[in-house]
């Protein structure tokens, strides 16, 4: 990696946010207005032993993240040993010398972290926490550990154990996932079978199982040192400390043995290459792939805009093809996965039922033609450039973000200071350079194209290692020691330092005299702003026999309006580089604008069109209505949603709330436009709405936009009732069968709580030590201790009327049974005793500390406060929920979970292969099993 700087010099960039001043051009070659755009400040050096840090200040939030990069993944792997890579970012949260086993997760949810996680793809494993910005040491002192003192811990018991852990997720997110075999198979076709890029980026089953403990303390000798990292921390950290604070954590860390180049090259494509796959799915997909430019090199731009300009949303080729004309297309999509060795350029379109994926290839190939001959319009290249450079400043919104995208910049383009140049790359692109590129990389023959279709699942799967095999390898590898010396100061966590002093933003309020109420959180750090209407129109106020109303309704306000047709306000919303989107809740409706600070006249007249001037048209009814019915049958392909509707079915019934928000085939084909209009009429009025705003924009702002725009809005004076509490349903289980599943989807439920309860707080804290955390008892019970799931989870979904409270997971299906008595059990401890005072303090402090990730992006931002309208909140509730979340008691959770946790009283629904997990569940004897469709 060519660097600008020596290793022990460094650089501080005199660029701040908001301080670069931009001026493009159009495609059309005519200027573009001048506009502040955002630019990232760091500062980058080495330490001796070889890691770099980047450091980026910024003190909008007291937050900090932490994010390294290892410079290692599939690229770095052998044949056989596909996998490994992945396999460590799991190991790396497993415990090192000083943390303790299992503890990584504890002392950061313990701490108030918003994000804490691993990525792998096919160059890079990282790893992120974003904290308090006076719980620094802490992140910092978990990952030095684990980078210095790791090896101590790389037992074959956590090997086993975390082996059992990526199969499940392997299960859950490739093999259970609808076309997830599918798309594997895509990359099959892409690459031969000995480049690294062939196989999945989580290995295969066969690859996982057969890493030995040898070989896994080898590749951590070999990539996870100093000189093979990248820390970037970013946010509210003290300029004057920092570079001490880094310097004793990683500085006494040795360096590592050189790392290996990568001498891999890939071939390019010269004839076409194709495969059919089945899959249980209700409709056929196509999938199309082209290797393209390398990240970063020529033709990389081009690359990127051209999935938008192809299949990236409403105003893209296919989609006014394929879906709007033409109707034999349920969606489209396009991506560009950008990696070192070559990026991966991939189409994917689901047919309409009764198209053949013959007759989708045939028309996508026709709009491809065109495509290579004519290249695109000047119109259509604003329309990508401005999508994609305002994807890339909303992206700056969270220091983690910024934090990954220093990172990005420094692995591939050889310097974190890229972010203007990235922008410049897009603005520099010309509709002459998309033809060319389009024809020169697209090319027909060039390409592997794999059909998706229904049919049996094609899984390979392998028995787990054996205790003797395991014991075995144990013996031969011998005990671990880390390379590194003890430094006993380590032994003790950090203490946090002094909590800032941040108070959680009470919103602005504005009434316009039509009744609409204004709300806003300024947020001028960025030039972005966030306005979202909400309207309590949800889908508690349709009727029982028109389920999907709310949803409908909610999806024709972007069909089209009075002034605008369908595709005319797609190509309004993307030429400012905006994302308008509609969509219905259970307690709301709502239609959220996203734009540039220079772009909200605009956004907000697009916002305030679809609200108050949808057509409703008819031939857009019956275009989305086509592509509803088909959603609804594309439900059927995931198992978890299948879970969640039948237990509505279950605890609903003769309720609004008794069917997804989508509604049923019947209903979607019964919903009328007259039923649209009255919905629309009667539920989306001022009185019944609120329009919540976060980001770049004044009280004054708001104030003119909102009347300009909304103030002219009139309706009667209309208030949504929350629907009744039905009585507890009988327990039973009751199986959705899936033959062959690989997983089985399993749901404990019963009737939970309404979000204006009394008890919201201490029943937060209680499921938050329950079942509300990767290091609650439920998700420590079934997948650290048991193996049985990649996940597990409980939570109770708040609605206005009492919605329903859930726990289970995806587990592994010959363990359904044992994992459904595993989470009884945790049900039935909870309410026989206190929360330790360990487990309350985490649950509280995760709770309220973390609240201030409510407020990191305008989206964010727009929905809390929107919420607080929508359920009654006052405008200070968030400013004083820490303290009333501090005044709960280990009483308190204990009475919440006696009176609203009632395992004997609770339904069980399990989606898998009846024939394998009947008897087990039978055997539970919770009460009648039935099978369900």
């Amino acid at each position: 990696m060519t660097k600008l700087m020596n290793a022990v010099a460094s650089r501080a960039l005199a660029c701040f946010l908001g301080a670069a001043l931009f001026l493009g051009t159009t495609a059309s070659g005519q200027s573009a207005p001048a506009h502040k755009l955002p630019t990232i400040p760091f500062e980058e050096y080495k330490l001796k032993n070889g890691l770099e840090v980047i450091l980026s200040e910024d003190h909008t939030l007291p937050l900090v993240s932490v994010n390294i990069w290892y410079h290692v993944g599939p690229a770095n792997e052998k044949a056989g040993r596909t996998g490994f890579a992945h396999l460590f970012e799991h190991m790396m949260f497993e415990g090192s010398q000083h943390v303790g086993a299992k503890a990584h997760f504890g002392y950061l949810e313990a701490a108030g972290a918003t994000e804490i996680n691993g990525t792998t793809n096919f160059d890079r494993t990282n790893y992120y926490e974003t904290v308090p910005s006076n719980q620094l040491d802490l992140a910092l002192w978990l990952e030095s550990d684990r980078m210095g003192y790791l090896p101590g811990k790389l037992d074959i018991q956590n090997l086993a154990n975390q082996r059992d852990v990526v199969r499940n997720e392997r299960r859950q997110s490739t093999e259970n996932t609808p076309y997830g075999l599918v798309e594997e198979g895509l990359y099959h076709e892409l690459f031969p079978k000995d480049h690294p890029y062939y196989p999945a980026v989580i290995g295969s089953h066969a690859d996982v199982e057969s890493a030995k403990l040898e070989d896994v303390r080898d590749f951590f000798r070999q990539y996870y040192t100093p000189n093979n990292a990248t820390l970037a921390i970013v946010g509210d950290f003290d300029k004057s400390k920092i570079k001490g604070q880094v310097e004793k954590y990683f500085g006494t860390i040795p360096e590592g043995l050189a790392v290996p180049k990568i001498t891999v090259t890939t071939p390019a494509i010269t004839s076409e290459r194709r495969a059919t796959i089945t899959d249980q799915v209700e409709l056929p997909r196509v999938y199309i792939g082209w290797l393209t430019p390398p990240v970063f090199q020529p033709g990389d731009a081009e690359s990127d805009l051209f999935s938008v300009i192809l299949a990236g949303g409403k105003s893209s080729r296919l989609y006014k093809t394929l879906v709007y004309e033409k109707e034999i297309a349920q969606d489209v999509s396009a991506s560009v996965e950008e990696t070192r060795l070559g990026s991966i350029f991939e189409l994917e379109v689901t047919a309409k039922p009764g198209v053949k994926p013959e007759d989708l290839e045939k028309s996508i190939d026709e709009e491809m033609d065109k495509l290579r001959k004519e290249g695109p319009t000047a119109a259509e290249v604003d329309r990508a450039r401005n999508v994609t450079e305002t994807g890339l400043i909303r992206g700056l919104q969270r220091t983690n973000g910024v934090a990954n995208r220093l990172n990005y910049y420094n692995q591939y383009a050889g310097t974190p200071g890229y972010f203007s140049k990235d922008l410049a790359r897009y603005d520099a692109v010309t509709p002459a350079d998309m033809k060319n590129v389009i024809a020169k990389v697209f090319a027909k023959d060039a390409s592997a194209v794999v059909y998706g279709v229904p049919g049996d699942k094609k899984i390979i799967d392998v028995p787990k290692t054996s205790d003797e095999e395991n014991k075995k390898q144990a013996a031969e590898a011998g005990p671990s020691k880390s390379a590194m010396a003890d430094e006993a100061w380590r032994a003790t966590p950090p203490q946090p330092g002094p909590v800032p002093t941040f108070t959680l933003p009470v919103a602005k309020q504005v009434k316009l005299p039509n009744g609409l109420t204004g709300l806003l959180v300024e947020r001028h750090n960025l030039p972005i702003v966030t306005a979202t209407l909400f309207t309590m129109s949800g889908s508690e106020l349709n009727p029982v026999d028109k389920p999907g109303l709310s949803s409908f309704t909610a999806g024709m306000l972007r069909e089209g309006t009075t002034s605008r047709s369908a595709i005319k306000f797609a190509e309004d919303t993307d030429q400012i580089g905006a994302s308008l989107e509609s969509e219905a809740g259970y307690s709301s409706a709502y239609l959220t604008l996203s734009a540039l600070t220079w772009n909200a006249d605009s956004g907000f007249d697009l916002l305030a069109d679809a609200t108050l001037h949808p057509a409703f048209d008819a031939k857009e009814i019956e275009r989305l209505r086509s592509r509803r019915v088909t959603a609804v049958l594309q439900e059927n392909d995931d198992p978890g949603t299948i879970a969640f509707r039948t237990v509505d079915k279950i605890l609903y019934p003769n309720s609004p709330y008794g069917f997804s928000i989508l509604g049923t085939v019947a209903s979607n084909k019964a919903i009328t436009r007259d039923d649209m209009m009255a919905f629309w009429k009667r539920g989306y009025v001022p009185s019944n709405s609120v329009l919540a705003v976060a980001g770049d924009v004044n009280e004054s702002q708001l104030a003119e936009l909102s009347r300009k725009y909304f103030g002219s809005w009139s309706g009667p004076d209309f208030k949504t009732k929350a629907p009744a509490t039905p009585a507890a349903p009988t327990p039973s289980v009751s199986i959705v069968d899936k033959p062959a599943a690989p997983q089985t989807f399993l749901t404990l439920a019963s009737l939970g709580a309404s979000r204006n309860t009394p008890d919201y707080l201490p029943l937060e804290v209680m499921n938050t030590a329950l079942g509300g955390l990767f290091s609650s008892r439920i998700n420590m019970n079934l997948r650290e201790e048991h193996g049985y799931t990649y996940g597990a989870f409980s939570t109770f979904q708040y609605r206005r009327g009492v919605g329903p409270f859930l726990t289970g997971g995806a587990i592994r299906t010959d363990a359904t049974a044992p994992a459904a008595a595993e989470v009884f059990k945790e049900l039935k401890r909870v309410r026989e005793s206190e929360l330790t005072a360990d487990e309350l303090k985490k649950s509280k402090d995760s709770f309220s500390k973390s609240l201030v990730g409510n407020f990191e992006t305008t989206d964010a931002i727009s929905s809390t406060i929107g919420l607080q309208f929508v359920f009654g909140l006052p405008l200070e509730y968030y400013r004083d929920l820490p303290a009333q979340i501090d005044k709960v008691t280990s009483a308190d959770t204990l009475r919440v979970a006696k009176e609203y946790l009632h395992p004997e009283a609770m339904i069980v629904v399990a989606v898998g292969d009846r024939a394998k997990i009947e008897p087990g569940l039978k055997d539970l004897k919770v009460g009648d099993v039935k099978v369900v469709q």
